[in-house]
């Protein structure tokens, strides 16, 4: 099993010495991965379901995921997740593909729907919409990560006769990761991505979305191309050894931790992070992860 973390560009790794700092602590660590959350903006007055308050500082994805890129040399960039029908899939094609060859390869692509009405209101895309346009916008980025000559006829996207260079390292693409644990993000799983992402997950829960996965296979084709369903974990609290077993036991090949919830929703705090950056390397001990 594979390890990752989560958060590095928000609350306390919302400054240029943090970001750093929490990157080549994880990689020095031997995690396999270092994630991103993605709010692009949030809800003043915070009502529910917005996650976090409104001061909540949260560095955009594709730039934390480019500065992390600059100060390690092998542990992974993962986005978990991009909120993709708030995005314009041509630029952000172009985006994560400089990401992905900056970093020689090593770009993760996580995305979602999002389920916060007001924040589709800011940016303008109608909130009904994030389905159909999170399925066609994958596969508008993969046709520009990987034809020769771009040409896709969408719904909410189409282009021809373009080009959009360099494309990514990683061939055929970097892995694409859809997040959510309702039916219509496993059927957006199984038919689109290499893999998923389940967010809070106990080992309970994580066996009721992989039966939720299995159905969904049976409603949609998934394309021979993709392979088999990567398995993507992210925890509600601190896994001990007999809980990554579990997890392991289900088919989970990677667990992207963090020490709590209340370190996304937090301000900047000098000992929060240190005590984050030791939870990282303690973890490590504790579970054998380097």
């Amino acid at each position: 099993m594979e390890f990752g973390y989560f958060g590095i560009n928000m609350g306390s790794f919302s400054d240029p010495e943090s970001i750093a700092l929490i990157a080549r602590t994880a990689e020095d660590a031997g995690y396999e991965s270092i994630w991103t959350g993605e709010h692009v903006v949030l809800i003043d007055p915070q009502e529910t379901p917005s996650p976090a308050p409104p001061a909540t500082p949260i560095l955009d994805t594709v730039a934390a995921l480019a500065f992390a890129a600059a100060h390690t040399q092998r542990v992974k960039l993962g986005s978990g997740i991009i909120l993709l029908p708030q995005r314009n899939p041509v630029v952000l094609a172009k985006e994560l593909a400089g990401i992905d060859v900056l970093s020689n390869g090593r770009l993760i692509f996580g995305v979602g729907v999002g389920y916060v009405k007001g924040e589709f209101d800011a940016i303008g895309v109608p909130y009904e919409e994030r389905g159909p346009r999170t399925s066609e916008h994958i596969e508008a980025i993969r046709a520009l990560w990987t034809q020769d000559k771009p040409d896709f006829q969408g719904e909410f996207t189409q282009f021809s006769g373009i080009q959009s260079r360099p494309q990514p390292v990683q061939n055929p693409h970097p892995p694409i990761l859809v997040g959510g644990m309702s039916p219509p993000a496993y059927r957006r799983a199984v038919a689109h991505a290499d893999g998923w992402y389940g967010f809070f997950q106990t080992p309970e829960a994580t066996e009721v979305a992989l039966k939720g996965l299995e159905a969904a296979a049976m409603r949609v084709e998934r394309p021979a191309h993709l392979g088999p369903l990567e398995i993507s974990i992210t925890p509600p609290a601190h896994p001990d050894a007999d809980s990554v077993r579990r997890f392991e036991d289900l088919g989970v090949s990677r667990l992207i931790l963090m020490r709590s919830f209340a370190d996304m929703v937090s301000m900047p705090d000098a000992s929060e992070r240190d005590e984050i950056l030791a939870y990282i390397e303690r973890t490590s001990e504790e579970l054998g992860i380097g």
